[in-house]
Order: structure tokens, then sequence, then C-alpha cells
């Protein structure tokens, strides 16, 4: 495999970066980078465990840390509110799951992984082909190109498009572009929108991959459950089994003084409804049977009867 993508760390550089981060700020924001690094190798040191039960309650257990500590002593404790106000835009926050999730495909956890050669983490993966030529205006291979999508995390493989109208392919045009196999993207909260968006995103991957699989990962609820059947999203797994804090309570986390007030409410809620090893394992389940995927024996079809 290769190695995995650092899109949180990426955000805490550039969050440094920013002309518009408060000076009170910028201390907090380099001791987030120290915490950062010793979160990973502590992530590393978890698949000495062994057992990938207690690998996977440890890895859970320090990704809870983590975000607890992003959320709560980064973010909403800052004297300042650039960091609360501009969370959507900075994505501090929602990127630490990005970033974790391919410490889950880990021959720790999955042991066939690493006997096959794919790419795991956020990447850009292959839309569709389209070409730009005509009769009275011809271009090498036709005017290949590739629409692409960036995905919040894909398991995904390698892949290389050559177009020439020669069978030996001189002039030719090559493009170089990732499939992607298991597709997931990942939300703070899930409101009606953002699930028909993701309905769009998933037929699309769909479209492009016939044998793709399509995940929606959310942390909170913020709309009415509905059915996914008629979709192409093969589920929408919530990570925390629970719904977003109510809007008359987030409506005083706008300044300093009003978060202040509702501090303890807020962590208490955090701690009540942790990121769920359960759904996160159920995410590792779907991953771990299509890798496992092997072609049906015949005598063993005909001995249950089906397949």
């Amino acid at each position: 495999m290769s190695k995995n993508p650092t899109p949180h760390f990426e955000k805490l550089t550039a969050a440094l970066q920013n002309e518009k981060l408060p000076a009170r700020d910028k201390p907090r924001i380099e001791a987030a980078v120290e915490r950062y690094h010793l979160w990973l190798k502590d992530l590393d040191s978890a698949y000495k465990l062994g057992e990938p039960a207690k690998v996977l309650k440890k890895l859970i257990q320090l990704l809870n840390e983590y975000k607890l500590y992003v959320d709560v002593d980064l973010i909403f404790n800052s004297e300042d509110d650039f960091l609360y106000r501009q969370k959507g835009q900075l994505k501090l926050d929602n990127s630490i799951i990005e970033e974790f999730l391919p410490f889950l495909i880990h021959p720790s956890l999955v042991p066939e992984v690493s006997s096959v050669q794919i790419s795991v983490g956020p990447t850009t993966t292959f839309s569709s082909v389209y070409f730009t030529s005509s009769l009275d205006s011809p271009k090498s291979g036709a005017g290949m190109n590739i629409r692409t999508k960036d995905q919040d995390f894909a398991i995904s493989k390698k892949l290389y498009l050559k177009a020439s109208h020669d069978s030996e392919f001189r002039e030719a045009v090559t493009k170089e572009t990732y499939v992607g196999y298991v597709v997931a993207e990942v939300k703070t909260n899930l409101d009606k929108t953002m699930f028909q968006e993701a309905c769009a995103t998933a037929h699309d991957v769909k479209s492009s991959v016939s044998g793709a699989k399509y995940f929606l990962l959310c942390e909170w609820l913020d709309m009415t459950p509905v059915s996914t059947a008629p979709t192409d999203i093969d589920e929408v797994i919530i990570l925390r089994k629970a719904k977003r804090l109510n809007s008359n309570v987030r409506k005083d986390f706008d300044t300093f003084e009003k978060r202040k007030t509702r501090r303890d409410e807020y962590v208490r809620y955090l701690k009540a409804n942790p990121l769920s090893e359960e759904m996160l394992g159920r995410f590792l389940v779907h991953i771990t049977r299509l890798i496992k995927a092997d072609v049906p024996i015949e005598k063993d079809v005909l001995d249950v009867g089906y397949f």
C-alpha cells in the first residue's frame, strides 16, 4: 500500500499560514501540531497489541481522545472566535476522521491488504473520459481528457489510460488517474441537502466503476432518516449514533463568553456520544468482505443452493 495521505496535518499547516489567524491562536495551533505527531506515533504503536479486537479498540480510543482535544481544547476554548466561526472553512476538526480511516486498513486488522496493490485514503478518482477533437480539428489521441472527483476516502488502484489513432500508439495521449473501488464521503453533520448531494455523487461513482461501493459517513445526524434503497449509496453510517445538538444550543457558541457558559454541557455531550467503535467496526467489516471476496466454487454453491 502507498503511504497514508495527511489531510488533517495539511489543514493545521494551512491554519498557521492563514493571515486572519488571531495572534493568540498561533501558539495553540503550534501545540496542536506537536500533539498531532504524538497521536500518529500512538496510532502506530496500537498495532503492537496484536489481537485485532484490541487493536481496533485502542485505535478508536486514540481517535476520540485526539478529536476531543481539537474540538474542545483547540477550537471551543479559543478566546477569539475565529477558529469556531470558521470551522467549515478551516476543516481542522472534520479532517481528523479523513486522516484516521486509512489506519483501519492495516494488515493487523485486514491481513489481506498486505498482498494487494492498493492506495488508501483521500484521493482524486476517475469519473469519466471525453475527447476534444473533430474531423476538422484533429488532435493526438482524439484529444483524450478525463474528469476526476476528489474523494474524502477511497480504496483505489492506479490506472493508466492511453489513446491514439495509431495501432502502434504513435502520437499517443497518456493520462494517469485512480479507480475508486470503495469510496466514502465524510460529513460532520448530515442534513437533507448533503444527503441529496451524496446520492448524486454515489451515482457518478457507480456509473464510472460498476463494481464500486459508496458509503456516507457522518458524525451527527441532522435530518429525518430516509431509505437508501432507491439510491446508489450502499450505507449511511452515523459514527456517533446521535443527533446534532439543537440549534438553540449551538447559537450560544458563536462568542467566547457564551461558549464559556455552555462548555461543560458541550463536553458532556461529546463524551456521552463518542465516535463509535461499533460503527467504525461496521465500516471495516464492509471493506473486509470486499477485499476477501472469493470466486464461488461450484461444489460449494450446489451444497448450499445459492450464491
